[in-house]
């Protein structure tokens, strides 16, 4: 049975600061487009202020069916905060999650039993926060194979 029809996906990440944002966002929508879901990317908004951009990645959100999000590090050791919010708050929303991250090895086994600032570092055999792993589908890949994971996981 395929429950993939006409889901809307909110593509969630920081390539939205990537210089080439506008094009990458083309190309994740037309991914999304090729196994069948519509792709809603954050810079289809028109914003002049932050405050337009967080209320017009709300309305997408809320519209959306789907959050596929950009686990990987940015600006550090761990996801994009904004990301984290916007998954919490689909995930408030009853939304189905998705991630993917190039390297979904433990936290532990790629920083330490220790952060660079001494803090411990949580043992839960997950590669990345428990609040996110256990709320979000992680995929090892790109986003292509994210949306190729969840469109075979929509179709069982």
């Amino acid at each position: 049975m395929d429950n993939s029809k006409n889901k809307k996906i909110y593509i969630a990440g920081f390539d939205v600061f990537k210089d080439d944002a506008i094009k990458t966002g083309d190309k994740y929508k037309e991914i999304c487009k090729l196994y069948g879901f519509t792709g809603l990317y954050p810079l289809d908004n028109v914003a002049f202020n932050a405050n337009d951009i967080f209320k017009g990645d709300i309305r997408l959100i809320d519209e959306s069916d789907i959050i596929v999000a950009n686990l990987n590090n940015f600006r550090g050791q761990t996801m994009d905060d904004g990301t984290a919010f916007e998954l919490g708050y689909g995930y408030a929303l009853g939304k189905l999650l998705y991630g993917y991250m190039d390297d979904d090895r433990s936290m532990r086994e790629k920083i330490g039993y220790k952060d660079s600032e001494g803090y411990n570092v949580e043992d839960f055999d997950k590669p990345i926060n428990l609040m996110i792993a256990q709320s979000t589908k992680i995929v090892k890949g790109d986003f292509e194979s994210c949306v190729k994971r969840l469109k075979r996981d929509l179709t069982k």
